[in-house]
């Protein structure tokens, strides 16, 4: 990340040196046409912001419409700086801003309902970024403060999860140690009113943006619980951090969701790992890490979590569109799973930073991966702060797995192809009868009393002639990958037994 925000930086600063130099640069036919554009947009403008906005271009002290325009108009000196258009192209920016220009000044005088200045630059910037790439967009303050709160992984809140049950928030659960757990809330608890106002009429989000805020600050739950009346419940607001790393064991097997990338994923994954070799006994056979429908995250965490499994080697490597700016990522030595086998789950849910885990390990042959074919995300977003309008999020790299292959709109396939089904295990199979069954059956010690039963006919039958009940369903794609880790680690030992 800190090559990122490097990169970042030269990017900021080489707009910043374009609009400095510009006229000393271009000729004066050029620099015409862009003092045109430059006024045409200021005279579209109220009279404060077109002050500001003469004023960004001298000093680059942005306010808050002239920001987006000033941006693009230094965008636009980007590529002449570096010398790359001829002088025709340049003077076709100017022109396009002019058509800029119109098109703005047509809409905010004719457009049927009334608009905002700052609502029809913002879409227009949105939209520059948009058509880019579908991973490009604009950023204004709350998507912005939002993202940041998804890949801090930390949030001023309560502490429980939720959903919407028949119009209220119903709790799932309290998460341990949190404001929510401590004042008693249990699953099952329905939430009517939040700081007085009723829920009922909200959606999910805007109840779970009421219950969030500044940490220290107390809020007003009115709980309905099947037991007694509704009450109501004050809590404190305090630091949550969002879970993305679970595990459970399976036998011996260690079970490892994560969910995305975020801030708190490497250290939880750690935590986790060591959670399960305790509850193992140190009798781990192996891991399931499972990224199925993992959209991704921050590319620090893929890269530190890839890092945990492997001893040596290159990771990712990123290539931007300047070639000082690629960079390589290598893993330093230490194994958290110490050799252990590693099957890993994967979809067509498995997108960016998770698709930089499973190639890494994949490729260094640390582990198998078993499932789809993955999404097939392979750039990089660089999130630019826009002082005082959110950020804009641009693509600025593609990035290459170890041994040097794009997974752009690819994917990476697995090493074992097990499409998700459902498992139904009939509750009467272990009713069939065997050899021990049979009257009179060779070398069978029979229990006192036990008359034996009477002879097959031509095939099994389950009583009544149709199945059983059927169990709950199963997840096929985790059952095939806690077996392929049994079965490695089996052979792993009896290999071992053999050699000694």
């Amino acid at each position: 990340m800190r090559g990122r925000d490097r990169q970042t930086t030269r990017m900021r600063s080489g707009w910043i040196g374009g609009v400095r130099s510009a006229s000393r640069f271009f000729g004066a036919p050029v620099a015409a046409r862009r003092g045109e554009a430059i006024r045409r947009i200021v005279r579209i403008l109220p009279t404060g912001v077109s002050r500001g906005l003469i004023s960004d271009c001298k000093g680059m002290c942005m306010n808050v419409r002239s920001l987006l325009v000033a941006a693009a108009l230094v965008l636009s000196f980007v590529a002449p700086i570096r010398g790359e258009d001829a002088q025709p192209n340049r003077i076709d920016t100017y022109e396009l801003l002019n058509l800029f220009g119109d098109v703005f000044e047509r809409v905010r005088a004719d457009y049927v309902e009334p608009t905002t200045d700052e609502q029809l630059i913002e879409a227009a910037v949105n939209g520059m970024l948009s058509a880019l790439d579908p991973h490009s967009s604009y950023l204004d303050a709350k998507k912005y403060e939002d993202m940041k709160v998804q890949t801090q992984g930390t949030f001023g809140g309560l502490g429980i999860e939720v959903t919407m049950d028949a119009g209220l928030v119903k709790v799932v659960s309290p998460i341990d140690d949190t404001p929510a757990f401590k004042a008693g809330l249990q699953p099952g608890d329905l939430i009517t009113h939040i700081d007085g106002d009723e829920v009922l009429g909200m959606n999910l989000a805007d109840a779970v943006e009421k219950m969030r805020g500044r940490v220290g600050t107390p809020i007003k739950l009115t709980i309905r619980r099947a037991d007694r009346e509704p009450f109501d419940v004050t809590l404190t607001r305090d630091v949550i951090k969002i879970r993305s790393v679970r595990s459970r064991l399976e036998g011996r097997v260690g079970y490892i969701r994560i969910s995305s990338f975020s801030e708190q994923t490497d250290e939880g994954l750690r935590n986790e790992i060591a959670a399960l070799k305790k509850e193992a006994n140190g009798n781990l056979q192996g891991l399931v890490l499972d990224l199925r429908n993992n959209p991704g995250g921050l590319l620090s965490q893929a890269v530190a979590v890839s890092d945990d499994f492997l001893d040596q080697g290159e990771i990712v490597s990123t290539r931007a569109r300047k070639v000082e700016d690629a960079q390589r990522f290598n893993a330093r030595p230490g194994d958290v799973a110490e050799g252990l086998p590693i099957v890993v789950l994967i979809n067509a849910g498995t997108a960016s930073a998770s698709e930089i885990v499973a190639g890494a390990l994949q490729d260094h042959g640390r582990a198998i991966l078993l499932g789809t074919k993955s999404f097939g995300k392979g750039s990089v977003q660089t999130i630019i702060p826009l002082a005082g309008h959110g950020a804009m999020r641009l693509t600025t790299a593609r990035y290459y797995t170890p041994s040097g292959r794009s997974i752009q709109a690819v994917g990476i396939e697995p090493d074992i192809v097990v499409e998700a089904a459902k498992i139904e295990s009939l509750a009467a199979a272990d009713q069939q009868r065997r050899e021990a069954d049979l009257r009179g059956a060779l070398d069978l010690v029979k229990p006192e009393g036990d008359k034996g039963n009477a002879p097959p006919s031509d095939g099994p039958k389950v009583e009544g002639g149709e199945d059983g009940p059927l169990t709950p369903e199963m997840d096929y794609q985790l059952v095939r990958a806690i077996d392929l880790v049994r079965g490695l680690a089996l052979y792993t030992e009896k290999t071992a037994q053999h050699t000694q």
